[in-house]
């Protein structure tokens, strides 16, 4: 059987991605304490790859520079963020310097940085808040032909039509949270933009305030629209090469 992508809720807005090469990457993991996460998955073994979308802590785990030291991983972030992981004794030579609109090769992945529309700042275990940045998205494009937009949170932007020209993503993560995001309205013209026949919701039904929902999400794309939504639990793994 060939080697494929595969993509693992954990939960909230954290993902495991599983490489053809079988690299490990978490993206946005908050795991330690994350009460949406099961408690089998919220202490990974290894990492290969970390991509941070921004610094909140309910995507940027308190402990994650003590992960970053324990496992050797790479990391990828908005700039302000990987300073402040070097602050906290991550090595310098473990951060991937890039910034929106650029693109590197690691651990066999085209890696893209996107905008995204999101205020951000570093949440410090203190309570105390700093390195205030923009959030950003990733295009991941791997081995085996799939490619994954990974929208991080984010309001509608009409570039996204863009990134579809550019990089023809199988299989879009797109918040629906709504109030600090996108909301299922926004997200299904984001749908149209992007051009995706797969998504994957996420930030949505884990606090009071995201109310939005994959049933509204369904509802706004209305009943012509050829996209499957995978409502996906924690723990539940998409096999990207699956979705043609």
């Amino acid at each position: 059987m060939p080697a494929t992508t595969r993509i693992q809720l954990l939960g909230h807005a954290s993902f495991r991605i599983t490489t053809p090469e079988s690299r490990i990457i978490l993206l946005d993991p908050w795991l330690s304490n994350n009460p949406f996460v099961p408690e089998q998955l919220r202490q990974p073994e290894r990492a290969d790859l970390i991509l941070l979308t921004h610094g909140h802590d309910d995507h940027m785990d308190a402990e994650l520079p003590a992960l970053l030291v324990q496992t050797g991983a790479k990391v990828a972030a908005p700039a302000p963020v990987r300073f402040y992981l070097q602050e906290q004794g991550v090595p310098a030579a473990q951060c991937e310097a890039m910034n929106v609109g650029g693109s590197i090769d690691v651990l066999d992945v085209r890696l893209t940085m996107t905008v995204a529309h999101h205020a951000a700042h570093v949440d410090r275990p203190d309570g105390t808040t700093s390195h205030q940045h923009e959030g950003v998205g990733f295009i991941l494009r791997f081995s085996d032909g799939t490619v994954l937009y990974a929208a991080g949170d984010t309001a509608l932007f009409g570039d996204m039509r863009l990134l579809a020209e550019l990089h023809q993503p199988t299989l879009a993560l797109l918040p629906i949270g709504d109030r600090y995001t996108m909301g299922p309205l926004e997200a299904a013209h984001a749908v149209r933009l992007l051009g995706v026949r797969h998504v994957v919701p996420f930030h949505y039904g884990t606090f009071p305030s995201l109310v939005g929902t994959p049933e509204q999400l369904r509802q706004h794309l209305g009943p012509d629209q050829a996209v499957t939504i995978h409502a996906l639990q924690p723990g539940e793994t998409l096999t990207l090469s699956e979705l043609a």
